[in-house]
């Protein structure tokens, strides 16, 4: 079911012409309904970036906040493991250089604040509307499994309890989530209960194109998504 914050956050991109939710936006949608995200906020200013993260506390990871990049890495965008307010400005210095000179001509909304989550086996989870059969629900390992082995598994929307297990277990990596060469075993649970999650969000928001949580650290003590995306269908759709 859908929440009136989330229907905010639709309707004040839809009005502002945007397809695309910022990384804030799409974690604000997702927390309401209970998925787990990095508390994500967005800062108008340095100084204020500097105020976000003295609430959050160090370490930070600062994020460029602009409609038309997706891909905030490749353009230099993204800082991490900031330990204090000087490292802050710093990176915030390098972030507005490097964007600047990748993609000039992009005014920014800001910066995004977050603190950095405990590592953990990188996993994606993901939306995307399938003109036959509606929401279809993806997971997979991360990194070079899903880049380069596409090792995912895929269900239709909506999920009960057993599809969110089968879907982790069939991917062929799954012996990495059991625990692998001394790792510690993900929390299976806190997965299965993240796709469960993310089903409904996709039965509530048929407004949602595509959705990527990516990557998701998985732990012996929970899940957390540390990046999403969120897309929205055309406005007359």
């Amino acid at each position: 079911m859908t929440t009136a914050a989330a229907a905010g956050i639709v309707d004040q991109a839809r009005a502002e012409g945007r397809a695309l939710l910022s990384e804030v936006e799409a974690k604000a949608m997702l927390a309401e309904h209970g998925v787990a995200v990095t508390d994500t906020r967005l800062a108008a200013s340095v100084d204020e970036a500097v105020e976000i993260a003295d609430q959050l506390g160090y370490p930070v990871a600062l994020k460029v906040v602009a409609d038309e990049i997706t891909h905030k890495t490749d353009v230099g965008g993204v800082e991490l493991g900031l330990a204090d307010a000087e490292q802050l400005r710093d990176a915030a210095q390098r972030i507005h250089a490097a964007v600047t000179a990748a993609a000039p001509g992009v005014a920014p909304a800001g910066l995004s604040v977050q603190p950095m989550a405990a590592p953990g086996t990188e996993v994606i989870l993901g939306v995307t509307q399938d003109r036959q059969f509606g929401p279809v629900l993806m997971f997979g390992l991360g990194g070079v499994f899903v880049e380069v082995l596409k090792d995912v598994a895929f269900r239709v929307v909506p999920l009960e309890p057993r599809d969110a297990s089968e879907m982790i277990r069939e991917i062929q990596g799954f012996a990495v989530l059991e625990g692998f060469r001394g790792t510690e075993p993900a929390d299976l649970g806190a997965l299965e209960t993240m796709l469960l999650q993310l089903s409904s969000f996709a039965e509530a928001h048929p407004e949602v194109a595509e959705l990527d949580l990516n990557p998701v650290f998985a732990r012996a003590d929970g899940a957390i998504a540390v990046d999403a995306r969120i897309l929205l269908t055309p406005d007359n759709d």
